[in-house]
């Protein structure tokens, strides 16, 4: 990509002087946790090439998907080292991207990390640990995020790191700890933070509903007010928005598809993203809702304002669809201009 890195103008993402739009899906692993574990650079390589064919210049990988792999994490909470081949996969997964023209949106932690699950988790009660001490989460931080920043900053494949994927459960779920925004959004704000400090990566959470980023519901939990409030340090902040959509919101929040990012209930001051949706896209089967196509809803996006969207997924890991389902999408978006 050379000098194609990723900033913001307003409430717009920017490449140069032109505005960029996120023509993205997510592709959030190949096997479950295999950045340092069991990573496929053949399926990368080959998927990565497809999607640029459809018009596709960003993806949403999950390089952590509950923390089992690749961390030494004690009984306290203390992050102590991450592996070799780790950052080794890592950096095969930038290049892989930078290669094929795709901006990564790389999700750092997921609500599975502090889950009781069905999937292997051992270490679930060490990452609850974490966010029961301070100090713990600044061994997360340095051991971890700081060295993330400055390794992989220079990549501009690496525009932005989601903090969390989902931290809507974590605070909801007793099967996830239960806990309470305070205790989670200050380690969201110490990463936010370093990061600031330590490279041009931009930052963003991945909240899996709008009533949590949005004053409008809730509160806005991901607001610079919010999180800067914690350490009294303007670095401790987001960049853009990328709540999450799925057609069971529609009763609490609206069909976002008919949407501009302020009418669902975004701030405005910010580039607003969905970062996440069903790649089949959504029925007529709840109240308010109606038959959208995956393509429908990409193009739906393009045409309301937003700056990206994300569709779950690209590689079909469960049964909210694949590329098929909305690759013409992508493909009709590309022809109408990312850059503008």
């Amino acid at each position: 990509m050379g000098s194609r890195r990723i900033s913001i103008r307003g409430s717009d993402f920017v490449v140069g002087d032109r505005t960029i739009f996120l023509n993205g899906v997510n592709t959030p692993w190949n096997n479950w946790n295999d950045i340092g574990g069991d990573f496929n650079e053949s399926f990368w390589r080959k998927h990565f090439a497809e999607l640029h064919e459809c018009g596709v210049n960003a993806c949403r990988v999950w390089i952590s998907c509950n923390g089992n792999v690749g961390f030494s994490i004690d009984e306290g909470g203390y992050v102590t080292a991450v592996s070799d081949k780790y950052w080794e996969d890592l950096e095969t997964l930038l290049r892989i991207a930078e290669k094929n023209g795709i901006y990564l949106m790389a999700t750092v932690m997921s609500f599975d990390h502090f889950k009781v699950s069905t999937r292997p988790n051992s270490m679930y009660r060490r990452w609850r640990a974490m966010l029961d001490n301070g100090d713990a989460m600044d061994s997360y931080v340095n051991n971890f995020i700081i060295p993330l920043c400055r390794g992989f900053g220079h990549y501009d494949s690496l525009f932005s790191i989601d903090l969390c994927n989902e931290p809507d459960w974590i605070h909801e779920n007793e099967d996830c700890g239960k806990f309470e925004w305070p205790k989670i959004c200050a380690l969201f704000a110490k990463e936010a933070a370093a990061i600031h400090k330590n490279s041009d990566i931009l930052v963003t959470i991945g909240f899996s509903m709008v009533k949590y980023n949005s004053a409008k519901f809730e509160g806005n939990f991901g607001s610079d007010e919010y999180l800067s409030s914690f350490y009294g340090d303007a670095d401790a902040r987001l960049d853009f928005y990328s709540p999450h959509f799925y057609e069971w919101q529609v009763p609490g929040s609206g069909l976002l598809f008919d949407m501009t990012p302020a009418e669902y209930g975004l701030d405005g001051s910010k580039p607003a993203v969905l970062g996440e949706f069903a790649a089949k896209g959504i029925t007529s089967a709840t109240k308010g809702s109606r038959d959208i196509s995956g393509s429908e809803c990409c193009i739906a996006l393009y045409e309301n304002g937003w700056s990206g969207g994300f569709a779950w997924t690209s590689n079909g890991v469960d049964q909210c669809g694949s590329l098929a389902d909305f690759r013409e999408g992508t493909k009709e978006i590309a022809k109408r201009g990312l850059l503008k």
